[in-house]
């Protein structure tokens, strides 16, 4: 199943299969008229500073994604701004392709993340994320936020369930990964 570069890290805070550990506290995805949307709130078990390190870090994608084969921080652009890249690899059915996503990020330290695509230089006419943390129970939440319009042809008709599947469903293990990198993080 097609799934975003960056994303489906986000993403994968879909659910969780260990009591105790990252919970999923709630997901939602949606499609309209070729627009996909994600809001997802996801406890960890580390501190904030800890969880911000494992998502601000675009090279640390690939440790818990196995959807993203490839993932970098670039150099700021001429304005300073921090960027990013992302390929992924997924599958719809039959039809498997690669994307890319080409971005920048804009970072409030511990808080928030706020990642926007260059569409001239991306498969995606549209991606917006944001990931915001916040301090509970004794570990972290995180409030992840998606809107994505992709440039590649999704079957129509059971191309967006299956979309809308994949991204609910992958990513138990992805939360677990996520949790034990960043209590790693000292």
């Amino acid at each position: 199943m097609i799934e975003c570069g960056r994303c489906l890290l986000l993403l994968a805070i879909a659910f969780s299969a260990t009591a105790g550990a990252a919970e999923m506290i709630s997901i939602e995805v949606d499609h309209e008229k070729g627009t996909y949307t994600m809001k997802s709130e996801v406890w960890f078990d580390a501190e904030v500073e800890q969880v911000y390190a494992v998502f601000r870090y675009w090279d640390n994608s690939t440790k818990f994604s196995s959807a993203i084969v490839e993932s970098r921080d670039l150099p700021p652009d001429e304005q300073g701004r921090p960027r990013f890249y992302v390929r992924n690899r997924g599958c719809v059915l039959f039809f498997c392709t690669s994307f890319e996503r080409h971005g920048f990020v804009k970072a409030e330290v511990n808080t928030a993340i706020f990642a926007t695509i260059d569409p001239e230089a991306s498969d995606f006419h549209r991606s917006d994320e944001s990931w915001r943390f916040s301090a509970r129970d004794g570990g972290t939440v995180v409030f992840y936020s998606l809107e994505m319009t992709p440039k590649f042809w999704i079957p129509p008709g059971i191309g967006p369930y299956l979309l809308k599947r994949k991204l609910k469903n992958n990513g138990g293990d992805a939360v677990e990964r996520i949790e034990l990198i960043a209590q790693a993080i000292k």
